[in-house]
């Protein structure tokens, strides 16, 4: 009980069992008021902390809602008040994954502009780059595809990222974003 609350919490909480088993002549009486008091405060404390959990999925929920939507005004305030960027949901997800796989051109470049990783593998291994490869998202897949992941990186199915494109029919989507990628490059 000591480590769940507060040095005032367990303060108090011990001088009420002090002034109860001092003050009352009824043992009985005054251990029935201590231990349902002690109860309360349990029951208090896991209240604070469900509801600080609570709190916590939801701005998670809201920072991935802001993802998906494109809502860069969203993304930025969340990034600027120290979210973390690469931050990732009950699925593995990142926040750039998700933008990158519904199609937020905006939002992926200002999560990459902060710092996300293009390169952090979801629980099946895939990059952010395939969720836009599936979903045809090309103007993203040439925007991610500039971030140089490891060509050696293959996901849970063992599949390189041209494996993967080759698999979803985009082989030549992917040779385009890697030669304008080229044109790009300085020599």
């Amino acid at each position: 009980m000591l480590g769940y609350f507060s040095l005032k919490q367990n303060l108090i909480g011990f001088w009420l069992i002090f002034a109860v088993a001092v003050f009352t002549n009824h043992d009985a009486q005054a251990y029935a008021y201590v231990t349902d008091e002690l109860a309360q405060s349990d029951n208090k404390q896991e209240q604070t902390d469900k509801d600080k959990v609570s709190y916590g999925h939801l701005l998670m929920d809201y920072f991935f809602a802001a993802a998906r939507t494109g809502n860069v005004e969203v993304l930025n305030q969340f990034i600027d008040s120290g979210f973390p960027v690469d931050q990732r949901n009950s699925q593995s997800y990142t926040a750039l994954m998700v933008a990158a796989y519904h199609g937020q051109l905006q939002a992926t470049k200002i999560l990459l502009q902060h710092g996300a990783n293009a390169c952090l593998q979801d629980k099946r291994g895939n990059i952010a780059i395939m969720g836009a490869l599936i979903k045809a998202e090309f103007a993203i897949v040439k925007q991610l595809y500039q971030q140089e992941c490891s060509a050696k990186l293959t996901n849970k199915s063992g599949m390189t990222l041209e494996e993967f494109a080759r698999y979803w029919g985009q082989e030549d989507k992917l040779k385009s974003a890697r030669e304008e990628t080229k044109q790009q490059t300085p020599p």
